[in-house]
């Protein structure tokens, strides 16, 4: 499949789509939830007939993406939250009732009701361009708004193959999607939208929230970060190694939520790595012709993550570089899975998100050593423990802050459709998934509906001694 070169958007475009889409939202109103059911069992369609060429689109771009990741990490990662959200969505979409306050009672009523934000822009990140896509789209789907998809440039194969299934199942005035560069984007980011979704990096991520905040825009961040795993004391190294070797490198450690690094008691540091090794020829005893190993998106970041290694080499770093059958891996742009031994701070490969499947290690010899680093750093998107302790497990979830927690496991949180998916600081704002995506992209209106008795009236002024009492009775003196 040859990679194609359509044409950027213009500005004026974006803008035209923008202005069709919020006059179908007011013209049209909210739909009903038929319609919203109907929008989510299209999407289930277009990924069910459509996952071959979907796998086979990814794939060109990357140079080699696996076929198996792309179906259990894209098609059955986004039907599983898409599903899930069809089965809850006839009662998320109900008002619901709230207490009332003592002057309210016992003939008035008070209730949220979810409303469509109106028009709802996405901007996708190359990584997991199907699921980061269709998952937010679902959601904002689901809660009644029209959408606008600004798919990612670098997997234009993919994004080309988005933009031809959802014109085929929606109408623009309802889903639209965007294509073009970085200026595209830009131009994306800067429209008024009634809510901007970007998943991406923090770098980027501070761009767009600028860009939004020009026009008031709220917007949700999913970003990354260096999001560490912690081997504690006495812990089944095979165990944790696997465990590790699974997130680190699927996906050849393109993951918002891939373990970034990794801390291993003081000692403990020889049998880790030769656990990891172990683990990782288990799992990928070839490299250059291995369909399951993924390659590094471009040569830019295949560059990027062979200068990080030479880096930490340079600086004294003990390199390792699992290679299981020797094999050179030419121009595919695929990276051995490394371990970075005793990495120190002055090492770029600690002091940026890696994104690839390098992980460097620390050494600790207290857990109190590990919690004190953590925190002296931005809050990562995820953090990953591994312990039997249960008090050391308590200190480490309450004396941290990250978007998500897998203890004895790694990624395993962001399946779950009822958690919500998000970071925190510089790894994000806002969260998604489930009943959480819902609501991110509702309006939570308050309503309060007078009965027809109320005795509401004993406030009006002109005030007394009877309002006096009243409040020296409420208040509680």
């Amino acid at each position: 499949m040859a990679r194609p070169h359509a044409a950027d958007a213009p500005d004026g475009e974006i803008e035209a789509v923008l202005a069709a889409q919020r006059r179908a939202f007011l013209d049209n109103g909210p739909p009903p939830l038929s319609e919203r059911l109907a929008h989510l069992d299209a999407l289930d369609d277009l990924i069910r007939k459509n996952h071959g060429r979907m796998a086979d689109a990814l794939s060109e771009d990357f140079g080699n993406r696996s076929r198996h990741e792309t179906m259990l990490a894209e098609a059955l990662g986004s039907l599983l939250v898409l599903r899930h959200t069809r089965k809850h969505l006839p009662k998320w979409v109900k008002p619901r009732r709230v207490p009332l306050n003592r002057l309210q009672q016992p003939f008035a009523k008070a209730y949220i009701n979810y409303q469509p934000l109106g028009v709802v822009g996405v901007m996708s990140p190359w990584n997991y361009p199907y699921k980061l896509c269709l998952v937010p789209l679902g959601q904002a789907l689901a809660a009644g708004n029209r959408v606008m998809i600004k798919p990612p440039e670098q997997t234009p194969n993919a994004s080309a193959l988005i933009k031809e299934l959802l014109a085929q199942a929606f109408g623009q005035d309802r889903v639209a999607v965007i294509n073009g560069g970085p200026d595209v984007a830009a131009a994306f980011s800067r429209r008024r939208f009634d809510h901007l979704m970007f998943t991406g990096s923090t770098a980027t991520g501070r761009l767009v929230m600028k860009a939004a905040a020009e026009n008031l825009v709220p917007v949700t961040l999913e970003l990354g970060g260096k999001s560490p795993a912690i081997i504690g004391e006495g812990h089944d190294l095979a165990k944790a190694a696997g465990a590790i070797a699974f997130g680190k490198l699927i996906n050849a450690g393109q993951t918002c939520i891939a373990p970034d690094y990794g801390f291993v008691p003081e000692g403990r540091m020889d049998a880790f790595a030769n656990a990891f090794v172990s683990q990782v020829t288990a799992m990928y005893p070839s490299l250059a012709a291995n369909p399951d190993y993924t390659s590094i998106v471009s040569d830019q970041h295949h560059a990027r993550l062979r200068a990080l290694v030479a880096d930490a080499r340079d600086k004294g770093a003990e390199v390792i570089e699992i290679n299981p059958s020797g094999e050179a891996l030419g121009n595919g742009r695929k990276i051995a899975p490394t371990l970075i031994l005793q990495a120190t701070d002055d090492m770029a490969v600690m002091q940026e998100e890696v994104f690839g499947p390098v992980l460097p290690l620390k050494a600790y010899r207290s857990i109190d050593e590990v919690i004190g680093y953590i925190n002296a750093h931005e809050r990562p998107l995820a953090l990953y423990h591994f312990t039997n302790d249960g008090d050391e497990k308590r200190r480490v979830m309450d004396r941290t802050l990250s978007g998500g927690v897998t203890i004895n496991d790694t990624m395993l949180h962001v399946a779950i459709e009822d958690l919500p998916f998000g970071g925190v600081g510089a790894s994000g704002i806002g969260a998604y998934h489930g009943e959480a995506g819902f609501r991110t992209f509702s309006h939570a209106r308050s309503v309060l509906e007078q009965g027809r008795i109320a005795f509401n009236k004993a406030a009006w002024p002109p005030f007394g001694t009877r309002i006096e009492r009243i409040s020296r009775f409420l208040i509680g003196r």
